[in-house]
């Protein structure tokens, strides 16, 4: 598909571009940009062309794979609307295809660790990652737009972004697509589609540490018409580490068709199936009694020969949109998945004193189900044009853990692995059912009101023991106002919220209200070269009210502990982006957030207004870059990344009643890539990561009897990657 536009010097407000810009450090590159028209200058407009996509007069396509840029179109994470990021009234960004090859990353991992505003916290072990945003941690992933629950601390896998074109993410609290949660992020990993062109494309790398993957990408129509259509993604990837004996494998096996059943109907059914392995999952490094660190070689491997953890996820997915003579649509779309994963884990601890190994095994299987339905289109009112969604879905978790005895904290170091014997099994299943309306009212030419709300049933069934409770019809509310000052420029304000359901019981023995998490936010967004490049400046507060908090009196308290809903945490600060092409061949992703998370009220008075999470920073500064080169060296691209982030720490208390301030100072790492097209079927590349090799925590510890959670970053390492397209 191709658009076209002129890349007019005149398309761009210097003042504005130049702030967004000097915030990446690329202003100087762009003066030239920024300069008035002339007829000397705009005679003859060129071309931007982004391989595949040419951007132009026509709004980029929403589809990056082949567009070779940091941006795209319209997209419906935030409101299930299609909006772009300028008419998208909160912090958005995107993981394009190009920019997820550019930087070689391969899991989800690394998208967090490349998006602005995210942080990838590692503080549980390596294989039990949280992802944060504004303070709070990440709790739902979606696929297509679906939601799904993501639980680090038992056996949450890392999608493989072989089988996606591009991952969409939304700051703020979420709830009017998410339903419950925190008020942190919406990820929304979005999958390739089949294509009616043929293409297939083998991939090979090697790397760091025997690190060896390969790829296969097939697609195209299965008819002579084209009507029917198919693609299927093949991936293995098998890698030691920087850390001794530590291995890991990853398959991925993803096959998805597409039929057009008439000329206003398409139908979807996909399956994929992921598998995972490796023998370092929970724990770290352990801190020394005094609460610092014992700077062990960063190859230190503090697992046991034991120590497994394997993982299988099968996922079968599908939907059917018909598009109506009016503009209207209607879309369906369902998902159902089913993970089994067994762990048998240690880390080190000093519960009885000395060093020793807590050792653990347990098996989850996990069902997931998603459905969602909804009719979106214009309608007239007032003598203007607006949008309405109008959707219900359906949630179902069900999750099984079977436990093994002994849970030991007192397992010699080295010694053979525990006799583990099944004891006991817990099961729990979550069913979420909402009704949900948006939207959007042309107030004005320049003025549009988005308006949305949310209906959640929510039923928590444990299977177990008593701990049932329900929640009727929570109200989620969202609003947006955007002014579109001129032909590039929009300011904007909004206010969403989200709830987050608890388990703790009050005096009379009732289930606490559900948390509630508030997301204001005002800022400006710029659009340029036709949505090729987007600019945005934010200011955003979150409050998170009802928090569980210890009841002074426990008298006649029917439970073992009764609690309060009186805690409140406060989360403001910064949230700067420029993402897109700078110029016809330069593209960029870089973005600063500022975010101070505190306590406003406690059950500890002493935490009152001080920071809620230590071990996340305040700052964060990410920046990514590619640049093809023009003449006798046009089939060369050069690129690179930038990755800092300040201070955390963790006091923590020694036996002696004092404390220490564990900490982890500012750092920043810097990636470099380098790509050769050989020829048109051909295309070589290099990455190195952290050139500079630098030594930093990625994660630090937080107690000295079980925290033994330091977990070093990656060295410098290197990736050869090979591709052939035909």
């Amino acid at each position: 598909m191709s658009f076209h536009t002129g890349f007019r010097r005149s398309n761009l407000s210097p003042n504005l571009l130049a702030m967004a810009i000097c915030m990446a450090g690329v202003a100087p590159a762009l003066a030239d940009e920024a300069t008035p028209a002339t007829p000397e200058n705009t005679a003859a407009p060129a071309t931007l062309e982004l391989g595949a996509t040419e951007i132009g007069a026509t709004q980029m396509s929403s589809t990056t794979e082949g567009s070779e840029s940091y941006t795209t179109g319209p997209m419906q994470t935030a409101t299930k609307l299609s909006l772009t990021m300028r008419e998208t009234p909160q912090a958005v960004t995107v993981i394009t295809r190009q920019r997820m090859d550019d930087q070689g990353m391969t899991s989800i991992n690394d998208v967090v660790r490349g998006t602005p505003g995210l942080f990838l916290n590692q503080s549980s072990g390596p294989g039990r990652q949280n992802y944060s945003a504004r303070g709070f941690d990440i709790d739902n992933i979606m696929y297509d737009g679906l939601p799904s629950s993501y639980q680090p601390y038992s056996m949450a896998v890392q999608p493989n972004l072989a089988m996606f074109d591009r991952v969409e993410i939304v700051r703020g609290a979420t709830g009017l697509v998410t339903g419950a949660g925190n008020p942190s992020a919406a990820i929304n990993m979005v999958r390739k589609r089949p294509t009616a062109t043929p293409q297939v494309t083998l991939t090979g790398a090697a790397g760091s540490w025997d690190d060896y993957r390969g790829e296969i990408d097939a697609s195209g129509a299965l008819n002579e018409s084209g009507t029917l259509r198919g693609r299927v993604v093949g991936s293995y990837q098998g890698a030691d580490s920087f850390r001794d004996k530590e291995q890991n494998d990853h398959g991925l096996f993803y096959a998805i068709g597409e039929a057009d059943l008439s000329d206003a109907t398409t139908a979807t059914l996909g399956f994929s199936r992921q598998n995972e392995q490796t023998n370092y999952f929970w724990g770290g490094l352990p801190i020394g009694t005094n609460g610092h660190h014992l700077d062990l070689p960063r190859s230190t491997y503090p697992g046991t020969d034991w120590e497994n953890k394997k993982l299988q996820i099968d996922t079968v997915f599908g939907d059917i949109e018909h598009r109506f003579d009016n503009d209207w649509k209607l879309h369906v779309a369902g998902s159902s998945s089913t993970l089994n994963g067994e762990f048998s884990g240690s880390y080190l601890s000093r519960y009885a004193g000395p060093l020793e190994t807590t050792a653990y095994q347990s098996h989850n299987t996990d069902k997931q189900h998603a459905f969602d339905g909804f009719a979106s289109g214009p309608f007239e009112a007032f003598g203007r044009t607006h949008e309405l969604v109008v959707g219900a879905s359906n949630r179902v978790y069900d999750a099984i853990t079977k436990e093994y005895d002994p849970y030991t904290t007192a397992w010699p170091i080295g010694a053979p692995k525990p006799n583990f014997v099944r004891d006991g099994k817990t099961r729990s299943v979550t069913t979420q059912d909402a009704v949900y309306l948006t939207t959007r009212l042309s107030l004005a030419d320049p003025l549009t009101l988005i308006l949305g709300s949310r209906l959640d049933w929510y039923d928590y069934d444990d299977r177990t023991t008593d701990g049932d409770y329900k929640i009727t019809r929570n109200l989620t509310r969202y609003a947006g106002l955007i002014y579109k000052f001129d032909d590039h420029h929009s300011v904007y304000a909004s206010y969403t919220d989200i709830f987050t359901p608890q388990t703790s019981k009050d005096l009379s023995g009732k289930v606490l209200e559900p948390i509630v998490g508030e997301n204001y936010e005002v800022g400006i967004k710029g659009e340029y070269f036709n949505g090729a490049l987007n600019a945005s400046l934010a200011v955003f507060q979150m409050d998170q009210t009802g928090r569980s908090t210890t009841a002074d009196n426990q008298l006649g308290c029917p439970v073992m502990t009764c609690y309060n809903a009186s805690g409140k945490v406060r989360s403001q600060g910064i949230d700067m982006e420029l993402q897109g092409a700078l110029t016809e061949n330069w593209q960029l992703g870089a973005g600063y957030t500022y975010t101070r998370t505190h306590y406003i009220k406690d059950e500890n008075p002493a935490n009152n207004n001080q920071k809620f999470d230590s071990d996340t920073p305040e700052h964060l500064f990410k920046v990514s870059t590619m640049y093809r080169l023009q003449g006798s060296l046009e089939k060369l691209r050069v690129g690179g990344s930038v990755y800092w982030q300040s201070r955390m720490y963790n006091d923590i208390a020694l036996a002696n009643g004092n404390s220490y301030r564990l900490e982890q100072g500012s750092y920043a790492t810097a990636d470099l890539m380098a790509g050769y097209e050989v020829s048109k079927h051909l295309d070589l590349q290099v990455n190195a990561n952290n050139i500079f090799d630098r030594v930093y925590y990625s994660a630090i510890g937080s107690n000295v009897t079980w925290g033994s959670n330091d977990n070093y970053g990656t060295p410098r390492s290197y990736m050869l990657t090979a591709k052939y397209k035909f």
